[in-house]
């Protein structure tokens, strides 16, 4: 294995950040960032505990007024600033990402740092552009206008998948909008938003305005969804514990974002190119390890096209280079943890009870058998209401089955209760826009599946969550919406007080 970049300098004050400095947490408890390619701890922190929370919710909200009082071209300014900090720190930022989560140092220096770069440039030109609706006279006695505000404290949860754009897409609407926010990543990986928030202290960002508790989700998590000081809370995550989420912010009535599990369908029609098709498959079961809730999981191919399809990528994902992180060549690093790995591990050792595994399937042995690795892996044969159809997998494991006409193919394409991400593939305009219309999910791509951009909002529906991270439509989530009247009649008796009192 390549030498490691060390984290524990960099985080000795611990792994909570509150009113603009580390600190450790006060709970009894202590947790280890394991190293998923090696199995080895490269960092010990100690929890933060609810009293944690309590104190980075009160900074939050000490900080809320003057960051709110800030103009547009203010909050603008550090924004761009803390892109060209982030800019900066790119390389170390990258290496601590594939770090503490095996991801491979090509996805997080050319995907995960250089996109979050991306984001924080788009945020801060957005952080301009806070309209409402242009003033008129609707009654014709008065003149209405709309004034978007932020909302206050927000208290974010994030993922352990892409620890760095997570934090990203929750921080950046929310503060560009000129709110606080209290954001508590997974306590797996907790390293990057950490850096996140350093590097916005680094650009003039004041104190306070991003907070980071590092601690568990029963206790920490449900502490600050259900803190009577945070008026929003953004969670992205598994649909279960994003059910639990919603039960607790309903209590306390807050506003609510949710962005939760998917299983992607793949829908190949048969006038597709098979090649680009095939490809586009592999890198999008694959990416991340296949730990990315946007990820093709269910490839629906036009029974003429699909035993040359299952051809192609079985010999695809034979040809891809599992390894170390940090190896020049390495295509797909481990999964986040062992334990993640064997539940992976477990869907495809049920499946091989009713379907068949064409290629992988195996954890890889050898100098890689005390990492979290699992072999890129492509089932047939399963029912469309089996297991490994229906259920959220995140691992490295795509499920092909084909199907016959296209009412069929866009039917089982809405057949699980997600609703994320889709694409479709054919070379007919017509019929990949029927898919576009008539698949139920937040974005569907055409003869391509996975990228993002900042311009646009990224969002699912059905069991998949409501609400959108980045783009400008992300600013409905984190500001209120004020509608002001002005009476432009200066009359003291109105026309309209006679249906209360007195006559006309």
């Amino acid at each position: 294995m390549t030498n490691r970049f060390q984290v524990t300098d960099r985080f000795a004050d611990g792994a909570q950040y509150v009113g603009g400095r580390l600190r450790a947490g006060t709970s009894d408890q202590e947790h280890s960032v394991i190293d998923p390619a090696t199995g080895e701890s490269v960092y010990t922190y100690r929890l933060a505990s609810t009293a944690d929370v309590d104190e980075a919710v009160a900074a939050a909200k000490a900080a809320f007024p003057g960051w709110a009082g800030a103009t547009p071209g203010e909050r603008s300014d550090a924004l761009h600033r803390l892109a060209g900090v982030l800019a900066d720190w790119a390389q170390d930022i990258a290496e601590v990402e594939s770090l503490q989560c095996g991801k491979p140092l090509k996805l997080t220096t050319e995907f995960d740092v250089p996109g979050t770069i991306d984001n924080t440039a788009f945020f801060a030109g957005a952080a301009r552009h806070l309209q409402g609706q242009s003033a008129a006279e609707y009654t014709g006695d008065h003149t209405s206008y709309i004034r978007r505000e932020p909302i206050g404290v927000v208290g974010s949860i994030a993922p352990w998948n892409y620890p760095l754009q997570m934090a990203a897409w929750k921080i950046l609407p929310a503060i560009a909008a000129g709110n606080t926010i209290v954001l508590k990543p997974a306590e797996l990986t907790p390293l990057t938003s950490l850096m996140f928030a350093q590097a916005a202290k680094e650009a003039g960002i004041p104190d306070g305005v991003i907070n980071i508790v590092s601690g568990s989700g029963r206790t920490v998590g449900e502490h600050l969804v259900g803190h009577p000081d945070v008026v929003m809370t953004s969670f992205t995550g598994s649909t279960p514990v994003g059910k639990r989420v919603a039960e607790v912010a309903t209590a306390t009535v807050k506003r609510l974002h949710l962005e939760l599990g998917g299983k992607a369908p793949f829908l190949v029609f048969d006038d597709a190119d098979l090649e680009a098709a095939a490809q586009g498959a592999v890198a999008a079961s694959l990416i991340n390890s296949g730990q990315d809730c946007t990820a093709a999981t269910r490839a629906y191919v036009q029974r003429p096209l699909f035993d040359a399809f299952v051809a192609r990528v079985a010999e695809l994902m034979e040809s891809v280079r599992v390894g170390d992180p940090f190896a020049p060549g390495t295509d797909l690093g481990p999964l986040v943890s062992h334990r993640h790995r064997d539940s992976v591990a477990g869907f495809v050792e049920r499946a091989r009870g009713y379907a068949t595994v064409v290629t992988g399937g195996e954890a890889p042995g050898g100098e890689l058998k005390n990492g979290a690795y699992y072999r890129p892996t492509l089932i047939i044969g399963a029912a469309q209401d089996s297991e490994v159809v229906q259920s959220e997998i995140f691992g490295p494991v795509l499920v092909a089955l084909p199907f016959d006409g296209d009412d069929e193919g866009i039917r089982l394409a809405n057949d699980t209760p997600y609703g994320l991400a889709a694409s479709a593939w054919s070379r007919d305009v017509y019929r990949a826009n029927r898919a576009t219309r008539e698949i139920k999910a937040g974005c569907v791509w055409v003869n391509d599946h996975i990228p993002i951009i900042s311009e646009m909002p990224h969002g699912g529906t059905k069991a998949s969550g409501y609400g959108k991270d980045m783009s400008t439509y992300s600013f409905e989530e984190y500001t209120q919406v004020k509608h002001v009247m002005f009476d432009n009649t200066a009359v003291a008796a109105k026309d309209w007080h006679r249906t209360i009192f007195g006559d006309r």
